[in-house]
């Protein structure tokens, strides 16, 4: 569950009271535990100091210790509000963006898909980004040719499309469902006028 704010004023106080009691514990657990220095300062609205933990003596000593350091050191591991915001707010752009991507390959493979069950283009009305449907066909062959490829026995010997010759002067097919696919996406690309260099595998 992802922490929310507390619009509630008394549960929002309650939570406060035993988030803070709960930090306690685990600042001393992990000093206890691991052997290090840890202090913490709590500034609530309704208080009219700030508490801190462990001592003030003890956070004071961490807190000139801290300063003492030189710049590099103090920012080698810190973590402010403004870094914290920052690192999620580019995470969730990266993660924005690719759900986009996602989205769009999946839209225009079933466009794809349904162009070649009529064996026509559709017309949606909407603008076909062409260049991104030339790529997916091609990435569709480049997998159906790989997958023949593989299940081919390997002997040196180059598998060629609907009977065209091999590098060794044999003849050879994609048999079964993978050679109506191809047949499908090559007369899709002949209507649609499409480079044979493209349907061969090749960029253009």
């Amino acid at each position: 569950m992802k922490p929310t704010y507390i619009a509630n004023e008394s549960k929002r106080k309650v939570t406060y009271k035993v988030r803070k009691i709960c930090m306690k514990k685990k600042l001393h657990e992990i000093s206890t535990l691991c052997g290090i220095q840890a202090c913490a300062i709590f500034y609530g609205p309704n208080e009219t100091e700030p508490e801190v933990w462990p001592s003030h003596s003890q956070v004071q000593r961490l807190i000139n210790r801290f300063n003492a350091m030189s710049e590099i050191d103090q920012r080698k591991n810190m973590s402010t509000q403004e870094s914290f915001l920052k690192k999620n707010f580019e995470k969730a752009r990266d993660q924005l963006k690719k759900a986009r991507d996602e989205n769009k390959k999946n839209e225009m493979e079933l466009f794809m898909f349904q162009c070649l069950g009529v064996g026509s283009i559709i017309n949606t009305g909407d603008t076909i980004n062409m260049n991104y449907l030339l790529l997916m066909i091609n990435q569709n062959l480049r997998d159906i040719y790989g997958k023949e490829s593989r299940d081919q026995p390997q002997h040196g010997i180059g598998m060629a499309l609907n009977g065209t010759e091999s590098s060794s002067g044999e003849r050879k097919t994609v048999g079964g469902h993978n050679q109506e696919v191809v047949q499908t996406n090559m007369g899709v690309m002949q209507r649609l006028g499409l480079s044979s260099d493209l349907a061969n595998g090749r960029e253009m």
